[in-house]
């Protein structure tokens, strides 16, 4: 009783992190589980092309006094 009572409080898990661990390893469920690592910070970031719209708003915003901006 006490070990069920044990397992249904994530507080008491926390007390005994290797049966945890051991439990995890030892899931079936969670051993079919899909993964795949995706690691998007690896890829070259290409540099942003400056489109006409936006350098025309650009050169508005530098004709206006700073109060104007927002």
């Amino acid at each position: 009783m006490q070990q069920a009572q044990a397992c249904a409080n994530p507080f008491a898990m926390m007390l005994d992190p290797e049966r945890i661990l051991r439990a995890v390893e030892a899931s079936e469920r969670l051993n079919h589980l899909h993964s795949r690592i995706c690691r998007p910070l690896d890829k070259a970031v290409s540099a942003p092309v400056a489109s006409e719209a936006g350098a025309e708003f650009d050169r508005l915003l530098d004709g206006l006094p700073d109060d104007e901006r927002a």
